[in-house]
């Protein structure tokens, strides 16, 4: 069975959201970062609503993205916390 290919486009926007992530938030943060087609899937756990916001936000604003489906838990957050956002408009 042949595994779906990640574009190296994908790989790049995922490597640069780990650090951005890195640099960014301050509290230690464990959270699974998956992209493809420009889509990126959080899922994982944050202390604060305001951490997962800060996230999406963040991410959101990396060149090549084009929506984020957001599935971090967080005190306060949508049950179950599927939020997705998608911005279609190229960048």
């Amino acid at each position: 069975m042949n595994e779906p290919l990640i574009s190296s486009l994908d790989e790049k926007i995922r490597k640069e959201i780990l650090q951005v992530l890195s640099k960014r938030i301050e509290n230690k943060i464990n959270l699974r970062v998956g992209v493809l087609n420009g889509i990126v899937h959080l899922a994982g756990a944050v202390e604060t609503n305001d951490t997962r916001t800060l996230t999406e936000e963040l991410i959101s604003e990396i060149n090549g993205v084009r929506g984020v489906v957001n599935r971090i838990e967080a005190p306060g957050s949508p049950h179950p916390a599927r939020i997705i956002h998608l911005d279609l408009k190229t960048k």
